[in-house]
């Protein structure tokens, strides 16, 4: 019976002892696992990082070279305004001249067009919109109603929806009252009273 007890301690401690070893070797595993994870995160910062600096650097690339397009497109227009200009020196058709800065104008607002800019001009008499005028000045008009435009001194421009220059406009206060020359008979029965 003693044989069959230190059986059974043995067998108890074989299985302790194996227990032991799986539980070493299951935390072993673990901490590879761990390992495993913690390096692979550490990778994909970087990774993450490395993603965020080139992005910045192409950002910077797009906003600095951005408007090459449109520069190269307006270009042409100011070699036109260049010969122009020496032109305007050597002629006399002054005529010829005005002509052709008047085409250049309407090439670079064409070459500016097709980028999404917009020239907006308001009408006399048309609503003061704060949002697409800025009142430079104010004056009383005997035909335009309170609150409408009187003078425009400077166009509006668009780009796209957004204004990015409002229109420089002069506005109504009131009526003005308009002094009528009196009339003969008026003026008769003025001095007739007095």
């Amino acid at each position: 019976m003693e044989e069959l007890v230190k059986e059974t301690q043995v067998s108890t401690e074989n299985k302790e002892l194996q227990e032991e070893i799986q539980k070493e070797e299951q935390l072993k595993q673990k901490e590879e696992e761990i390992k495993y994870w913690k390096d692979l995160a550490l990778r994909y910062a970087a990774e993450l990082e490395n993603l965020k600096k080139a992005f910045k650097r192409e950002k910077e690339e797009y906003y600095k070279f951005a408007l090459e397009t449109v520069f190269k497109e307006l270009l042409p227009s100011i070699d036109n305004l260049e010969r122009a200009l020496e032109a305007f020196e050597k002629s006399e058709n002054k005529e010829a001249l005005k002509e052709g800065v008047e085409l250049t104008l309407r090439a670079i607002i064409q070459t500016l067009e097709k980028f999404g800019l917009q020239q907006f001009v308001p009408s006399i008499g048309e609503p003061f919109k704060p949002y697409l005028h800025e009142a430079l000045s104010t004056e009383e008009h005997p035909e335009i109603p309170n609150g409408g435009i009187t003078k425009v001194y400077q166009k509006g421009y668009k780009l796209h929806d957004k204004i990015i220059r409002p229109a420089l406009v002069c506005v109504c206060t009131g009526k003005k009252e308009v002094k009528e020359e009196p009339t003969q008979e008026e003026e008769e029965n003025i001095i007739e009273n007095e």
